[in-house]
């Protein structure tokens, strides 16, 4: 089914309520599947999310020769290879539309003694490659891609790999993640120094299957040689979908939800301070750490937001929650602004300016700069056609925004929802949103 052949439509409503759980942590489960298969002995994982793109993830290390079963609908048992048992493709691996598969993929197997092709959907074949490509080259790898950069990647076996010292560019875990994984198969350490920290699902979950990994402030490093060990792995509820329905709740004019069970990493949850900083009844429940990772359950009731700056800091602590941040500061008194934000530019969508146009049809004031925006908040705005441009978190954040339209809001192009958040439709309306799918 192409993207553009799901069309979403949405009546205004005013309240919503219920006891929800969202769909397990994208990240996690990627990482969960490629750590697993690479781990010596077997796996278990838990409240894995079956979206499209973690399935193109566990049908690529099949494709190597990894066994992975699904013994229950967000559960994976995985039978590990160790970090030298992987086996050749016949086929190109295709990642589809999923950016983490691919990024993590480039250095997992730069490291192999067999070559691949790693391939992608249209829009993944749009997405800057470089910045991981040039990296592994340096440790030797022998990778290519296009000459914008871009997928295919072509990755032949190196003669060897050796540890580098890497500065990274930009704040991305995606990034580090490919660095670190191309490590445990180089000679030496292998070092990756951020400008500013970003999500840690990779040394958390290395570490905890017996990788030497050691994290100093904005440097993470990684020493060769240890075996990872099999572990059972829990995923959390996803935080960027969880997002949507906190906005959700807060710019409703009544109502309370429960959002059971979300993965509270501070690396991913800078929406939630932004989100309180503008007033909105949020409260933490029932903290507790499972399998190493931060989880609680979040209670949000109806809000009155207020308009806020976001600061450069917190950036990359909720890079893929500022389309559900943009639809916060739509409903906020005053305005509202983000800079610092360049990453947006290169997601499944130019993120910047699919928000700016689709807040504009809406009525809302928008000023886009090149990294960023600042949003005029209003008590509420009109419908219209939405472009998604086949981007889920544009889709989703727009699908909120119902909340406070007068009219019907009809979004275009919304297939791959199904990326990472399956069922979104069906959850959306168990908590009182008027969401038609129409194919």
């Amino acid at each position: 089914m192409s993207g553009s052949a799901v069309e979403y439509r949405l009546q205004p409503v005013s309240r919503v309520a219920g006891r929800i759980s969202v769909p397990g942590d994208k990240s996690i489960s990627h990482r969960a599947v490629m750590f697993g298969a690479l781990a010596r002995g077997r796996t278990e994982v838990s409240g894995f999310l079956p979206g499209e793109d973690t399935l193109h993830t566990a049908q690529i290390l099949r494709q190597l020769g990894v066994a992975i079963e699904r013994s229950a609908e967000t559960s994976l048992r995985i039978d590990g290879v160790g970090l030298h048992g992987l086996r050749a493709s016949a086929q190109v691996l295709d990642c589809g539309n999923a950016g983490t598969a691919m990024r993590l993929l480039a250095g997992l197997l730069s490291g192999q003694r067999f070559a691949s092709t790693l391939v992608g959907d249209e829009s993944l074949s749009r997405r800057p490659m470089r910045r991981v490509m040039d990296p592994l080259l340096r440790m030797g790898a022998c990778i290519a891609g296009t000459q914008a950069g871009t997928a295919p990647l072509r990755i032949e076996p190196a003669e060897n790999l050796r540890g580098i010292d890497y500065n990274c560019p930009v704040a991305s875990a995606q990034i580090k993640s490919c660095v670190l994984l191309a490590g445990l198969y180089a000679d030496g350490e292998t070092a990756v120094t951020e400008p500013a920290a970003t999500r840690d699902y990779t040394e958390r979950m290395l570490a905890a299957l017996g990788a030497d990994v050691v994290v100093d402030g904005l440097a993470i490093r990684l020493r060769p040689g240890r075996e990872l060990q099999a572990q059972p792995i829990f995923v959390p509820g996803d935080f960027s979908s969880a997002a949507f329905f906190l906005v959700a709740g807060a710019i409703a004019p009544t109502g309370e939800m429960l959002i059971e069970n979300v993965g509270l990493n501070p690396r991913r949850t800078g929406l939630l301070d932004t989100l309180v900083e503008m007033g909105a009844d949020i409260v933490v429940l029932d903290r507790r750490e499972i399998a190493g990772e931060p989880v609680g359950d979040l209670r949000v009731r109806a809000s009155a937001l207020r308009g806020v700056d976001v600061p450069e800091a917190r950036v990359p602590d909720m890079i893929d929650e500022f389309p559900a941040f943009a639809i916060a500061a739509a409903c906020a008194a005053g305005r509202s602004s983000v800079r610092g934000a360049h990453e947006l530019r290169v997601k499944e969508s130019d993120r910047i300016a699919a928000t700016a146009r689709g807040l504009a049809t809406l009525g809302v004031e928008v000023e886009e700069f090149e990294d960023g925006m600042a949003i005029e908040g209003r008590a509420d705005f009109g419908g219209g056609q939405i472009d998604s441009r086949s981007d889920h978190r544009i889709a989703m954040a727009f699908a909120v925004a119902s909340l406070r339209a007068r009219s019907e809001i009809r979004i275009l192009d919304c297939a791959n929802v199904a990326t990472s958040f399956p069922g979104f439709p069906k959850l959306a309306a168990s908590v009182g949103l008027d969401i038609g799918v129409f194919a």
